[in-house]
């Protein structure tokens, strides 16, 4: 079992910047790992994913803002959030899974003002 904690949210300002920190109870390298995004009154959505051998994928709607990381050995991800805008409002949840299993943290609110 790995326990997933994520930090870093908070209010800002439209045009600000924010990086989110996920750090593992155990290692993660052999794990996907990605940060989803839930809205008020919206479903859970991809924003970010990086493979084990460090491929990316993102959201149409945060390319070329959000960058995902990893750092192994330190069992950490991160989600650096540039140009942040209201609509990027949520909370932020940090997943990691393999073939067999798929673990979730409790999540970090990011509240961007207008």
């Amino acid at each position: 079992q790995v326990q997933l904690v994520e930090s870093g949210g908070g209010l800002v300002q439209a045009g600000g910047s924010l990086r989110l920190s996920c750090a593992a109870s155990g290692s993660i390298f052999r794990f996907n790992v990605g940060w989803y995004r839930q809205a008020p009154g919206k479903q859970r959505e991809l924003v970010a994913a990086m493979t084990s051998d460090g491929s990316t994928n993102y959201a149409d709607s945060v390319k070329g803002r959000f960058t995902i990381s990893r750092d192994n050995a330190k069992n950490t991800v991160y989600l650096q959030m540039n140009e942040l805008q209201p609509e990027d409002t949520a909370v932020y949840y940090c997943n990691a899974r393999t073939w067999t299993v798929n673990y979730w943290g409790q999540g970090t609110q990011v509240t961007v003002s207008s």
